[in-house]
């Protein structure tokens, strides 16, 4: 599975790549169909940062999940959940209609 950081207007350092690299490897545990993961983190405020998880699985449309907070790691970590409880509400539809 590969994990991209992409950084608009913010430069992405290596602790925040790490930080959403270790995250973003957690959510193949929620569905195992997961391919890619793209983190955008953008400045909208001057004191707020905007996170975008994009995850791509197999066989399905990308779950997107967003976040903001003045904290960017934060705001990497409740997009994360987010995608989480996304991924997971889709493998339990699975499972119940088969």
């Amino acid at each position: 599975m590969r994990i991209d950081v992409v950084g608009r207007d913010v430069r992405v350092t290596d602790n925040i790549r790490e930080h959403a690299e270790s995250k973003g490897s957690k959510l193949p545990k929620y569905f195992d169909g997961t391919q890619l993961v793209t983190f955008t983190i953008s400045k909208e405020d001057p004191v707020k940062y905007h996170v975008e998880c994009v995850v791509d699985v197999e066989k399905h449309d990308d779950f997107i999940a967003q976040a903001d907070d003045a904290d960017i790691l934060a705001a990497i970590d409740q997009a994360v959940h987010k995608a989480a409880r996304q991924l997971t509400e889709f493998k339990e539809r699975l499972k119940s209609n088969r």
